[in-house]
């Protein structure tokens, strides 16, 4: 796989740990106003909401393909292949960054050429 696929598969991935914390944000701007008896910004709902829709769907793209990957990569240990699976459902957000780092981004280690002498 190349460089950049790598890249963009990393950034996919940590985009929805990224917009947690901002949709954290919006709701608390947009509940803000209400504190002081005035009405919240309605506007900005009609942004959200389709980054959210958006942001659900990249995750549950993301989440057939990590599990397509594990049991298509030949760097994940035949024992742990199902582990791996059950993890990125059920942590999908924790356990996709993990997954990349270890089996995407990362590089297999190249063997040791052997000598014969």
């Amino acid at each position: 796989m190349r460089k950049s696929t790598k890249l963009l598969i990393g950034i996919a991935t940590l985009w929805p740990l990224l917009y947690m914390v901002l949709f954290f944000g919006f709701m608390f701007y947009m509940i803000f106003p209400l504190w002081n008896g005035a009405e919240p910004d309605e506007k900005l709902f009609f942004i959200i909401f389709p980054i959210h829709m958006l942001t659900m769907i990249v995750v549950v793209a993301l989440e057939v393909f990590y599990i397509v990957n594990v049991f298509r990569n030949d760097r994940v240990n035949k024992d742990m292949k199902v582990l791996w699976a059950i993890v990125l459902f059920m942590g999908n957000m924790i356990a996709m960054p993990i997954y990349w780092f270890l089996y995407i981004w990362r590089e297999p280690k190249a063997l040791a050429p052997v000598t014969t002498g």
